[in-house]
């Protein structure tokens, strides 16, 4: 069963391939295609897909050495199973003609095969349709290999699969939809998520709370976890930060004044986390330390990601500084726990994705960005409309992110045993699950 389900997968994919279902509506024709704007976006979709393999380091110095190839595999392999899923369908699910004006999912027809993607604009704007596919791809790559932080070291690699298929189709390409289409229910509703902040960080962070519920604790979590690398650590964070650009950046669709801003905002907010993580340990009594530079420079790269390009540069640094302290917080919190969410996915992805959500809904204005702001300006500017929306899309993106990952590791568990047995999680993950050592 563990050997059929995977090819069963692959069977389902290429016949798929075939079915080829006619012509459909295409997007509105290009009329100005503009060369700057192509030149930068085809830049961003190259850091962004740079973003995965920088996790994968990350994510594998953390782990202990049995596990590192296992660690970075999980990551690495979403570049090929998420690509696929994305070409065939996925895409226009997330961004295709809305389905009966629910503003939920989008009609599998509408770019399927990535048809109707040349030729044509995106919107009606100055990028081709083809090129804002493949860069909302590499969103859709790095969300699902955000997760496996939360139950590295013992998860089966073969259900993993499955799992990130699921998650995928019905967790995050509804959220995609509901965000970022323009007849998303989200969207309409006045939500700012200029890139990422809800669809990646928050969907992540919550699935991986509930994996490491549902996992439960690692055999032998109770003795000292000691990180492989901390030098892969340190090098997947340059190429996170590197990477982050493109994310954030590159939301802005084009090379102008916006995406200058956003590169600006996301600068300054990962400084200001980093120094903070730094600072905030020292007040506690703990040395300063590589990781936690690393993981505090991270956390503010996740908390300005929904905010970018609708903040100031200056708002940028107390987003980054909050978002910081408060994951900081709840590591230790979670760390008094039963709850052995392996790297701390939870608290610094989903915890920092909504640290961001709100921190937007204080500081979004819209001398910075009236793009797509319907809603009015933050907090900080004497208006509450949007930060109330933010709070209520936070409870409803929470609940349907935790409630949907609990019930798509049961359903998952149910076709393919999700943890691997006692004895091959003594041994390690790299020799079980892959017949390779570091």
């Amino acid at each position: 069963m563990k050997k059929i389900v995977p090819f069963g997968i692959l069977v389902i994919v290429v016949i798929l391939a075939f079915m080829y279902p006619g012509n459909v509506a295409a997007a509105k024709p290009a009329t100005t295609y503009n060369g700057a704007d192509i030149a930068w976006m085809l830049i961003s979709t190259a850091l962004v897909l740079l973003m995965t393999p920088g996790l994968a380091f990350f994510y594998g110095g953390m782990v202990r050495k049995k596990n590192v190839i296992s660690t970075m595999l999980q990551s690495f392999v979403c570049m090929g199973l998420i690509t696929i899923i994305w070409v065939v369908f996925g895409f226009s699910m997330a961004f295709g003609t809305d389905v009966g004006g629910l503003g939920i999912i989008g009609n599998p027809k509408s770019f399927f095969m990535m048809q109707n993607t040349l030729g044509v604009a995106w919107l009606g704007g100055t990028i081709p349709v083809i090129l804002f596919a493949m860069f909302q791809l590499k969103f859709a790559v790095i969300t699902p290999a955000l997760i496996t932080g939360a139950f590295a070291e013992r998860i089966r690699f073969n259900s993993y699969l499955i799992f990130i298929t699921l998650f995928i189709v019905i967790i995050y390409i509804p959220l995609a939809h509901a965000t970022w289409h323009p007849e998303g229910i989200f969207f309409k509703y006045g939500v700012l998520d200029f890139a990422g902040g809800t669809v990646v960080h928050m969907s992540a962070g919550w699935a991986a709370l509930a994996s490491a519920l549902y996992l439960k604790k690692r055999t032998g979590a109770e003795d000292a976890h000691t990180p492989a690398r901390i030098s892969y650590v340190i090098l997947g964070t340059g190429l996170l930060w590197f990477g982050w650009f493109g994310f954030n950046a590159g939301s802005a669709l084009g090379s102008g004044e916006l995406a200058a801003t956003a590169l600006a905002t996301t600068t300054t907010a990962s400084a200001a986390a980093a120094m903070s993580w730094i600072f905030f340990d020292i007040l506690r009594g703990k040395k300063p330390s590589a990781m936690g530079a690393c993981i505090g420079a991270v956390v503010g790269l996740v908390a300005v990601t929904p905010a970018a390009g609708f903040i100031t540069v200056s708002s940028s640094l107390i987003v980054g500084i909050v978002a910081a302290v408060v994951s900081n917080l709840v590591v230790i919190w979670r760390s008094k726990t039963n709850i052995d969410d392996t790297l701390d996915v939870f608290p610094c992805h989903g915890v920092g994705g909504m640290v961001g959500m709100l921190m937007t809904g204080i500081f979004a204005t819209q001398s910075v960005n009236s793009v797509g702001n319907t809603t009015g300006n933050g907090l900080a500017y004497g208006e509450t409309a949007l930060f109330i929306k933010h709070l209520v899309a936070l409870v409803a993106v929470s609940v349907f992110a935790f409630v949907g990952a609990f019930i798509l590791l049961k359903v998952t568990d149910l076709i393919s045993p999700l943890r691997v047995t006692a004895e091959e999680e003594i041994a390690g993950l790299d020799v079980t699950q892959h017949d390779e050592e570091l």
